[in-house]
């Protein structure tokens, strides 16, 4: 049965981490793993957490100060996908008011999906877990296309398996690529202030067309009265 909730969208589209779910304590915690394993004392939470956006890249980088070209790099990253792929959810949640806005998405009838550039290895069992990718009208990893975000296809390509025309759609992120790649898919944009929002430029100039600092707020601009 509708809830009676108007939108001038056809569809609304989140990016994963930091917009949708909390997933920086589990993300942080296979970070200093690997701290912890060369007797090296783990970062502060606090000092991480910005960096959950831009996954192994910006974890490795924050706990060990080295880049993707360091010789160290690849086995860092691939005994943290390890750390990571054992415990997806321990501790993360997804972010106070989301449950009510996918409710609330649901009850409108209004399709709504799910573009990361967190790989499918991951992706998949956690939306999963989360019971996410089971409501979602399309759920699009960062190696589902040959393209990751700030590209515009992986969008577009959820776009299309939910038969969705960009044009009449919002896309929700906490990261400067999320916004550039809803921009060049065509859709409206949303700049998730209350995630990780990791890069250097602050979420007000990231070009959005909205800004939200809670998830209940995208209700307002989803659903405008």
């Amino acid at each position: 049965m509708s809830n009676g909730l108007a939108s001038p969208y056809k569809g609304v589209f989140f990016d994963l981490d930091g917009t949708l779910a909390d997933t920086a304590p589990d993300l942080v915690a296979a970070a200093n793993q690997l701290l912890i394993a060369r007797n090296l004392a783990p970062k502060q939470y606090e000092i991480l957490r910005p960096r959950a956006s831009a996954g192994a890249r910006g974890l490795i980088s924050g706990a060990f100060g080295i880049d993707p070209d360091h010789p160290d790099f690849i086995p860092l990253r691939d005994e943290f996908f390890a750390n990571y792929e054992k415990a997806l959810l321990v501790n993360s949640v997804l972010f106070e008011g989301v449950d009510h806005l996918l409710d609330q998405l649901d009850g409108a009838k209004l399709p709504w999906g799910i573009v990361t550039n967190k790989s499918e290895r991951f992706t998949n069992p956690l939306t999963d877990l989360m019971g996410l990718r089971q409501r979602a009208a399309s759920t699009v990893s960062g190696d589902t296309t040959p393209y990751s975000k700030p590209h515009p296809e992986p969008i577009l390509h959820a776009a299309r398996i939910a038969n969705i025309d960009p044009s009449y759609s919002v896309y929700v992120g906490d990261d400067i690529r999320d916004i550039v790649a809803g921009k060049a898919a065509g859709m409206k944009t949303i700049a998730a202030a209350y995630g990780y929002c990791g890069c250097e430029e602050p979420p007000e100039a990231w070009g959005a067309d909205y800004l939200v600092r809670h998830p209940k707020e995208l209700l307002e601009i989803i659903f405008p009265q």
